[in-house]
C-alpha cells in the first residue's frame, strides 16, 4: 500500500524543506520574516533564491514564475527559464534573491479600473513568503503580491494580506484587556468548492458551455434531482477515477484535500480541505480549481465552476469557513457555558456589529454574474445577509440584549432506539441551510461566495469589518476610566447588541415572510451585482477601508470600476451566444422538423382526403407558434441589448443588463426551451440536461 504521508508536500517548498535546506542563520532570519513580518534583507533572499532554484531543478523543474492574483480574479503567471548562456556555448542555472522577491508584470494589460494607461505600462509583483512556493508543470511558482508602479494594490492578495494584518493587531488590543498576549492572531479559512462534471464530448457541442461556462438553454430533464439519491451517493467509476487523481496531485502541493463527496445536483460534487491560514488557503482554492480543470481532461471530462451551469437544479457554491484564533485558542468557540465566556461573548459580539454595519459590503463581494443566477434558490442563501446563531447562543444574545441573565443550555444525549448503536451528545442547536452566515460551534459558515470566484474579495472585507469593530471595543474599553474591566465590557456588550440584533434571523431564509420582514428590519436587498456594486463606493465602506488601511479610495473606485467592466462584459458575451445561437443553432433545426410534419401531413392527405390529421396540425401549430416567438425573442433581445451597449455610464449599462436585458434573456429562454420535448430527438442540436447530466 501506498504510503499517503509520503506523498503529502512532495512538490512545496515547505517550512519543513526551507529547515533542512536553508543555514540555520539564513532559515532563522526568513522564519522572523514570515511570522513576525521582519524585512527581509537581500543576503537572506539571495540565500533562499538558490536553495529553492536547486530544490526546484531536482523536482524537474526548468522556469520559475511570479505566481499572482490579478483583478481578473483568477491567477496569472510569466515563465523564465533557470537556464543563463555565458557565451561559449554553455549554460548554468541562475536565479537571483532580486528575481525571487520582485518581477515586473506589464500592470496596464490587467484590469486596473484607470489606475494605469497603455503608456504606463509598469507594474511590480513581489514574493509573498508566508505562502509556499511550489512546482507546477516544470515550472517554480512564487506566490506574489502585484501593484502598479506609484503603489497601489492591483491583486486580491495585497488587500487580503492588509486585512488580516489589521484584525491581528485590533485583536491583539481586545485580548490584552483579558490579560493575554499572543504572538499572533491569525484569520483561519476552509474552503468548500462545489463543481459539475460533464462529458468533454457534450461539452464540445454547447456553444454556451464553452462561451459562457452556463447553459443558456435547455428544458429540464426527465428526472432532475427529486429523488434525493444524487447526495453522498456512491461516486460513478470515471468521477472516482478523476477524484483519485485529483487527491494525489493536491497532496503533493500539500493542499489538505479532505472530504470529496457527490453533491445534490446530478453530476455535482464537492471538495473540503482541512482549515490552515487565510492567506493560503485562497491560494490553495485558486490552485485547485486550476488542477480541477486540467485533471478532468485526463478522464474525458470538463469541469464546470460556473454558479449556475444548469437552470432548475442546485448552483454550485464555495461555502467559506471563517474563524481567528491565536496559537493557543480558537476565539470564536464559545467553550461549554458560552453564557460565562466574556472573552467569546465580546468577540461574537464584533463579529455581529461588523456584518450588520456592513452587510451591504458583504453583499458586494459576493456579487458576480453567475452568483446572480445562484442566490435565493435550490440551496443557495437569499441575498439578503443575515445572521444565524443557533438556539443556545441566541437565548444568550436576547437575554443580553434585554438586560438579564442567560441561562446554561443542557446537553441532551441522542438515542437511537436500537441497543447496539451508540448514543452521544446532541449539538444544542440544528443547523440552517438557508443562511448566508451561520455559526457552526466554533467559527462561522459564509456561504454565499459563489463557486467560481476568488474568495480573497470576500475576506478582505469581513476581516476588515469585524477588525473595525474590535477597535471600537477597545478604544471604548482603553478609555472607561475607572469603571472595571468585566463591568464596562458587559455594558458594551449589551448596547451593541440591542443596536444590532435585527442582523439575527433563524428562521426559513426562502420564505417571502423573511423578505418582507428583512426589509422592515432595514436590512439590504440587492437581488443583482447591478443592484449591489454601487455599495463598493458607498462613503462609509471607503471610510471603513481606508481608515483601516485596507485600500485607499482611489483602489476602492478602481475595484469597482473592474467588477462593473467584468459584470458587463460577461453579460455581452451573454446576450450575443444567446442570439445567435437561438438564430442559427435552434430555429433552422425547429423550422426543419416543422417542414417535415407538413410534408408529412400534405402527403398522409394527397393519399388519403378523409385522414383528419388533427394531432400532427396541431404540433405543426405549436411548432409554428414557437418559432414565431423565437424570432420575436431575438428581436426583443438584439433590441435591449442594443440599448445596453449604447449606455456610456458603466453603472448605467449593468442596471440596463440587470433589469431589461436579463429578463429578456429568460423571455427567449423559455420560447426555445418549450420546444425541446416536441422537435424529435434526432432533430435536436445540441445535448439536453439528460445527456450531459447522466453521462456514463
Amino acid at each position: 500500500m501506498t504510503d499517503l504521508t509520503k506523498k503529502y508536500g512532495t512538490m512545496v517548498f515547505s517550512d519543513h524543506v526551507m529547515k533542512q535546506r536553508l543555514p540555520s542563520d539564513t532559515y532563522k532570519k526568513l522564519a522572523e520574516t514570515i511570522k513576525e513580518g521582519k524585512p527581509l534583507d537581500l543576503d537572506v533572499a539571495n540565500s533562499v533564491a538558490h536553495a529553492m532554484k536547486e530544490w526546484a531543478i531536482e523536482h524537474g523543474a526548468t522556469h520559475f514564475a511570479h505566481w499572482f492574483q490579478p483583478l481578473t480574479g483568477i491567477t496569472s503567471e510569466k515563465h523564465d527559464a533557470f537556464l543563463d548562456p555565458i557565451g561559449n556555448g554553455t549554460a548554468i542555472t541562475k536565479f537571483s534573491g532580486k528575481e525571487l522577491i520582485q518581477g515586473e508584470p506589464d500592470a496596464s494589460s490587467f484590469p486596473n479600473g484607470g489606475l494605469r494607461a497603455t503608456f504606463e505600462a509598469r507594474g511590480y509583483s513581489a514574493w509573498d513568503p508566508t505562502s509556499y512556493a511550489f512546482v507546477k508543470d516544470e515550472v517554480l511558482c512564487i506566490p506574489t503580491a502585484f501593484c502598479s508602479y506609484t503603489g497601489e494594490a492591483l491583486d486580491k492578495k495585497t488587500p487580503l494580506l492588509r486585512s488580516m494584518a489589521v484584525i491581528d493587531e485590533q485583536s491583539k488590543r481586545v485580548l490584552a484587556l483579558f490579560g493575554k498576549h499572543p504572538a499572533k492572531v491569525t484569520v483561519n479559512v476552509g474552503t468548500e468548492q462545489e463543481y459539475f462534471l460533464i462529458s468533454e464530448k457534450d461539452y464540445a457541442r454547447r456553444q454556451d458551455l464553452m462561451m459562457c461556462g452556463r447553459t443558456l438553454f435547455g428544458a429540464p430533464p426527465c428526472k432532475g434531482q427529486e429523488l434525493d439519491e444524487h447526495y453522498f451517493g456512491a461516486i460513478r467509476p470515471t468521477v472516482n477515477d478523476f477524484m483519485k487523481e485529483l487527491d494525489d496531485v493536491l497532496w503533493g502541493f500539500a493542499v489538505a484535500a479532505k472530504t470529496k463527496h457527490n453533491e445534490v445536483a446530478p453530476a455535482q460534487h464537492e471538495l473540503a480541505p482541512v482549515f490552515c491560514n487565510a492567506n493560503r488557503a485562497i491560494d490553495e482554492n485558486l490552485l485547485t480549481m486550476e488542477m480541477m480543470k486540467l485533471l478532468a481532461s485526463h478522464h474525458g471530462l470538463v469541469c464546470l465552476q460556473h454558479e449556475k451551469p444548469f437552470e432548475g437544479i442546485n448552483g454550485s457554491g464555495k461555502h467559506n469557513n471563517w474563524s481567528i484564533g491565536s496559537e493557543d485558542e480558537n476565539l470564536l468557540d464559545p467553550g461549554d457555558t458560552p453564557e460565562e465566556n466574556l472573552q467569546f461573548l465580546v468577540f461574537l459580539t464584533c463579529v455581529i456589529a461588523a456584518v450588520d454595519d456592513y452587510q451591504d459590503l458583504l453583499r458586494m463581494s459576493v456579487a458576480s454574474c453567475g452568483n446572480d443566477h445562484r442566490l435565493g434558490g435550490h440551496e443557495a442563501p437569499p441575498a439578503i445577509i443575515s445572521i444565524f446563531l443557533g438556539d443556545e447562543l441566541s437565548d444568550i444574545i436576547e437575554a443580553l440584549a434585554a438586560g438579564h441573565e442567560a441561562g446554561h443550555a443542557v446537553r441532551e444525549s441522542l438515542d437511537f432506539g436500537v441497543a447496539v448503536l451508540p448514543t452521544f451528545d446532541r449539538d444544542t442547536t440544528d443547523r440552517n441551510r438557508t443562511s448566508p452566515f451561520a455559526f457552526t460551534g466554533n467559527k462561522f459558515e459564509f456561504r454565499m461566495p459563489g463557486s467560481s470566484v476568488n474568495v480573497a474579495d470576500a475576506n478582505t472585507m469581513l476581516d476588515t469589518a469585524v477588525a473595525k469593530a474590535l477597535k471600537d471595543f477597545a478604544d471604548a474599553m482603553e478609555a472607561r476610566g475607572d469603571e472595571p474591566f468585566e463591568v464596562a465590557a458587559l455594558s458594551y456588550i449589551r448596547k451593541s447588541l440591542s443596536e444590532h440584533k435585527r442582523i439575527l434571523f433563524s428562521g426559513d431564509g426562502y420564505s417571502e415572510e423573511w423578505h418582507e420582514e428583512a426589509r422592515r428590519r432595514g436590512l439590504c436587498d440587492f437581488t443583482t451585482t447591478a443592484d449591489a456594486l454601487p455599495s463598493f463606493v458607498a462613503q462609509k465602506n471607503i471610510d471603513l477601508l481606508s481608515e483601516m488601511g485596507v485600500l485607499s479610495e482611489t483602489e476602492v473606485r478602481s475595484r469597482y470600476e473592474v467588477k462593473l467592466e467584468k459584470y458587463n462584459k460577461l453579460m455581452n458575451i451573454e446576450a450575443t451566444t444567446m442570439e445567435r445561437m437561438a438564430r442559427r443553432t435552434y430555429l433552422p433545426v425547429i423550422s426543419a422538423y416543422a417542414t417535415k410534419i407538413a410534408k408529412g401531413i400534405t402527403t398522409v392527405t394527397d393519399a388519403m382526403p378523409a385522414a383528419g390529421m388533427q394531432h400532427e396540425r396541431r404540433e405543426l401549430s405549436t411548432l409554428l407558434d414557437g418559432v414565431s416567438a423565437i424570432y420575436e425573442g431575438i428581436d426583443a433581445l438584439s433590441e435591449l441589448h442594443a440599448k445596453a451597449k449604447a449606455c456610456e455610464c458603466a453603472q448605467e449599462q449593468a442596471n440596463c443588463y440587470a433589469h431589461e436585458v436579463a429578463p429578456a434573456m429568460d423571455r427567449l429562454r423559455a420560447a426555445v426551451d418549450a420546444m425541446e420535448p416536441i422537435v424529435a430527438r434526432e432533430y435536436w442540436p445540441v445535448p439536453t440536461y439528460d445527456d450531459l447530466l447522466f453521462y456514463v
